[in-house]
């Protein structure tokens, strides 16, 4: 396919945004035998916010994610393989298949566990988004879609699985107390993509397979596991896959909630008298851990 302007999935624009950092994620292990490719969410780049981690996730039986506490943020999870069983001390339980999404508020507290479902080698990406204050101790929910429910478009070469926002007139019916943008594309060779984005919005790029160029036609490409900081200027992101392979991605872009953060591993609230009434909470089983002390899940 001819990577001319007639070959576009939307318009070029005359101010695509840049790249303004580019960091390739690094692999260290996390939970109980799983490893993790970690960009956003480690010492280079702490947050971009609203977000607050990006991990592309690798694990196995009898490895996993055991049972561990979450308040006041969310949890994207998205299956690139395999499969996952999901529970939690209210008793829900469920499993994501490759394809499928989790999108779970934690707010207030959730103790649960993410724990492989069948054999070989599970893997996926999860993203963390901060909740604004006011959101941060609203009672837990979740959003599950299995894959043939996940909205889709394509257009001149350019396939995209749109799990929120909006995509070629396309809308994902998720909704999101920080507004966000999250999805993913396939770039077959030749093609190129200018998608817009909200103005003022934080995005970037993680690549998932293949190589391409990114924010203008003659950058050098950008290689599996990079994760690519777009500039908060211009009006969306522009790419192009010269190679002569398929080039999957995911976007993700947000509005920032420009509030004070205050991090303390699985904790995320604004000042840090919260985050040690978060910790006391959970200790003694109150204000929303009514159930961590009593559940253990069966994994």
């Amino acid at each position: 396919m001819s990577s001319s302007s007639s070959a576009a999935a939307t318009a070029p624009f005359e101010n695509p945004r840049a790249v303004v950092r580019k960091l390739l994620s690094e692999s260290q292990p996390e939970g109980r035998g799983a490893t993790v490719r970690r960009s956003i969410g480690r010492h280079e780049l702490r947050n971009l916010d609203p977000f607050l981690l990006l991990d592309e996730f690798a694990v196995s039986k009898p490895g996993g994610f055991p049972d561990h506490p979450h308040r006041g943020f969310e949890t994207v999870t998205y299956m690139l393989e395999g499969a996952v069983t999901h529970q939690d001390f209210s008793g829900r339980k469920g499993t994501i298949r490759a394809g499928d999404v989790q999108w779970m508020t934690a707010g207030r507290g959730i103790v649960h566990s993410e724990m492989p479902a069948t054999d070989g080698v599970q893997k996926g990406l999860q993203l963390w988004i901060n909740l604004p204050a006011k959101d941060k101790m609203t009672e837990p929910q979740y959003q599950e879609l299995q894959s043939k429910d996940i909205s889709e478009a394509s257009r001149d070469g350019v396939d995209v699985r749109i799990i929120a926002g909006e995509a070629f007139g396309v809308r994902s019916a998720v909704y999101t107390r920080t507004p966000t943008m999250y999805m993913y594309f396939t770039m077959r060779p030749g093609s190129q993509l200018h998608q817009p984005i909200p103005a003022g919005w934080n995005a970037f790029v993680y690549i998932i397979e293949g190589e391409g160029a990114f924010g203008s036609e003659n950058a050098a490409p950008a290689t599996a596991h990079h994760c690519l900081v777009l500039g908060a200027d211009g009006d969306g992101l522009s790419a192009w896959n010269r190679s002569g392979a398929p080039l999957l991605f995911a976007l993700a872009a947000g509005q920032p909630l420009k509030e004070p953060l205050v991090q303390q591993g699985l904790f995320v609230m604004n000042t840090r008298a919260e985050i040690q009434q978060a910790m006391e909470d959970y200790y003694h089983g109150r204000n929303g851990f009514e159930k961590a002390k009593q559940w253990t899940s069966s994994a």
